[in-house]
């Protein structure tokens, strides 16, 4: 094609600086250049055949995606193209040698063309000219040469026996990660609250409580007769003692609220208190100051809350002392993390074997809605005072202070500030209990929100739920070989089904060998034992490596072993689905949560899955072999705060443990915004009421329906958290 154009451009009469293709070859000394065309070495894998004992183990197949062991991972993608060859000198004609030039003043005038570089001649226009049709002649030569790759029998072989792989995305340019608290020091094991006691949590002050609940409604909703002694000042008189002995009863949660200000921690137990001093200051000086016509104080209400709260509180303790309690139950729990940009640039859950730092610590910390509540009741307190100052003293009438004081702490002070938290931890504590979970307090709850869960060997099948259906052994090989090179490599490599050929290895009694050079291939593993080159793998795999198989085999799922080239031994193995996996599977999809199938087991693709049990794969991620490697490893880092601590092996309590927690969170937000809402309506509604002097619309039994109203929705909330 070369010498074609070279013609077309030099066709033309020569001009003034015009110089003809003789000339050019005349001055040079050299004929024209024949273009040489070459071809770099394309085949993405090896050709495997039998190789000599003692010889070096293949090169590594897949374009690339192989991992070394121990020595370390290379990295993720393709291989960078090798540089272009220099083309060879072109060939001398056969017909005649060439004739030397001769040598004047010691100097050679040949220039070597087109490989080494020569003395600068005195014609530039020639030499651009020169160096212009050779430019011309490398782009022809390299026109063409990826025409046709695509049908090469090299890559189909590879795309009919790899599995295709998801590649990840770059990082997305967010907003700064959210901040979190700092870890404090962790607590001993035997400071975790009820982690190790036997007593539950008394009930008797609860019980007392809601005795004295019942005449308080009795004596504030005039809905049954009463009798003539007792009149509207005994009435008050008799509520005031009612809520009296409650707080006394509940004293334990009032002082705890008290002392949030010692700790700046403003939260909603801190505006009871208040809300219950200035509702028995007005009831003891309601007649005295303000009578208010016959209408009667809050103390009912207050009471109420108190119950509440002190529900709550009991509530909160019994789900900690079951969460302790699990997470105590296996002396080598598994614990599950949520890692910053894991894959593919975002948060993924990691499970993972270690001892459970920071479990106590974190069940110690204040949850998500008194987090909420340190925020909004500061703001609500300091409104209640001023708005009272200005409904009463602004309005000239300083006696109902008090009365201003009561309706408005009392309106703030939502009812379900000790059940945003309590109710829907407990319901989901109980059911991850039976699973073998448990979430690690506030703090595991909000480390969720992650897009992608990794799922290892024993997450898609636990023991048990793989068998070895039989062996067969070929050729002359010993069966201890086989099977003891065959369980080195499963051993090394990490793969989910080193304890079936462990138990195999002791029932045939043969012993684990030195294997170096372990490399692991998209479906298989290679390693030189003894300097013979042992390959594991599929039967795929095998294919890839021109291992010839028998005729006629019809095993979907084995571990098939070569030794040298030749075929060794197969491994026949039953998988059986646990039926926790497919629920577990479209829990995490539903929920957002995409599975990121962390496998080793090279039996583990997603055709098998799709094939035989009908598992979503569509949906869920399949990284290369050396991000498997990587991400199911146990060197790699993991966050300091724990989501949630497992007892048992399998998917399920692992996804129950994410999903629940995912859950609690937004229940529990949502259960406090809502709860934030009716303080601050009830506030507004108190402070118009009063500033009008409306005693009737802002009689104890209408705000006390009014709480009861805002209360409604925090227990639907909690009822729908397990419901997964």
């Amino acid at each position: 094609m070369s010498d074609d154009r070279d013609d077309k451009q030099n066709t033309g009469a020569p001009g003034p600086e015009d110089f003809s293709l003789e000339e050019i070859l005349a001055e040079f000394g050299g004929g024209p250049p024949k273009p040489t065309r070459w071809k770099e070495d394309t085949i993405p894998f090896p050709v495997q055949g039998r190789r000599p004992r003692g010889g070096s183990p293949p090169p590594p197949a897949g374009g690339g995606k192989v991992v070394d062991f121990p020595a370390g991972k290379r990295e993720a993608g393709p291989r960078p193209a090798p540089p272009p060859k220099a083309p060879p000198p072109p060939s001398e004609p056969e017909e005649s040698e060439p004739e030397e030039a001769p040598e004047e003043d010691g100097d050679d005038k040949v220039v070597d063309f087109p490989g080494e570089e020569g003395p600068a001649s005195d014609n530039p226009i020639a030499e651009g000219l020169n160096r212009l049709l050779q430019k011309a002649d490398d782009y022809a030569g390299h026109m063409f040469e990826e025409e046709g790759k695509e049908d090469d029998e090299e890559v189909r072989r590879a795309e009919e026996f790899i599995p295709g792989t998801d590649e990840e995305e770059p990082p997305r340019a967010g907003g700064a990660p959210p901040r979190r608290q700092p870890p404090r020091p962790d607590l001993p094991r035997r400071s975790w609250p009820g982690g190790t006691a036997r007593a539950q949590v008394p009930g008797h002050p609860l019980v007392l409580v809601f005795l004295l609940l019942i005449p308080a409604l009795y004596l504030t909703v005039d809905v049954f007769p009463y009798p003539a002694a007792l009149t509207p000042q005994l009435r008050v008189l008799l509520l005031s003692a009612a809520q009296g002995l409650a707080m006394l009863v509940g004293i334990d949660v009032l002082a705890r609220g008290l002392f949030r200000l010692v700790l700046l921690e403003f939260g909603m137990d801190t505006l009871l208190v208040f809300a219950c001093a200035a509702t028995l200051a007005d009831a003891l000086t309601m007649y005295r100051l303000d009578p208010r016509e016959g209408q009667m104080p809050y103390c009912a209400a207050a009471i109420l809350a108190i119950f509440l709260l002190m529900r709550g509180t009991r509530r909160k303790r019994r789900a900690q002392r079951l969460a302790c309690r699990t997470a105590a139950a296996a002396a080598h729990p598994y614990l599950v993390t949520l890692d910053e940009g894991k894959w593919s640039g975002r948060d993924t859950y990691a499970k993972w074997s270690g001892e459970p730092i920071g479990f106590g610590r974190q069940m110690q910390a204040a949850d998500g809605a008194e987090r909420i509540f340190h925020r909004i009741c500061p703001l609500l307190f300091i409104a209640c005072l001023l708005l009272s100052v200005v409904a009463s003293i602004g309005r000239g009438a300083p006696e109902r202070l008090l009365w201003c004081l009561s309706a408005m702490l009392t309106a703030s002070t939502s009812l379900s500030g000790g059940l945003c938290y309590a109710l829907p931890w407990l319901s989901l504590t109980r059911r991850l209990s039976k699973s073998g979970a448990a979430i690690a307090g506030w703090d595991g709850v909000t480390a969720t929100g992650g897009s992608g869960i990794l799922l290892t060997d024993t997450d898609f099948f636990p023991p048990g739920c793989v068998s070895l259906n039989g062996i067969k052994i070929f050729g002359d090989f010993p069966v201890d070989k086989v099977v003891s090179n065959t369980a080195t490599l499963i051993r090394d490599s990490g793969c989910g089904l080193d304890k079936i050929f462990h138990d195999l290895l002791r029932a045939q009694g043969c012993v684990y060998r030195r294997a170096s050079g372990l490399t692991v291939y998209e479906g298989g593993l290679s390693a030189v034992i003894r300097n013979q080159q042992v390959l594991v793998g599929s039967a795929a795999f095998m294919g890839l490596m021109e291992i010839t198989l028998p005729q006629g085999l019809h095993v979907k799922n084995a571990v098939f072993c070569a030794i040298d080239g030749e075929l060794a031994g197969i491994f026949a193995l039953n998988y059986t689905l646990h039926g926790n996996l497919e629920p577990s599977l479209n829990s995490l999809i539903r929920n957002r949560v995409t599975p990121v199938m962390a496998t080793r087991d090279f039996n583990l693709i997603p055709a098998m899955l799709r094939q035989r049990f009908k598992l979503p794969v569509d949906k869920m991620e399949f990284p290369p072999v050396e991000r498997r490697v990587e991400l199911s490893g146990e060197e790699q880092s993991h966050s300091d705060i724990l989501t949630a601590v497992l007892c048992r092996e399998g998917v399920a309590p692992y996804s129950e443990a994410v999903v629940g927690a995912a859950r609690l969170r937004r229940a529990v937000r949502t259960s406090a915004v809502l709860a934030c809402l009716g303080a601050l309506a009830g506030l507004l509604l108190a402070f118009y009421l009063t500033f009008v002097c409306s005693y009737s619309s802002l009689s104890a039994v209408n705000l006390l329906v009014f709480l009861v109203m805002w209360l409604v929705p925090t227990p639907l909330i909690a009822g729908m958290v397990n419901k997964y």
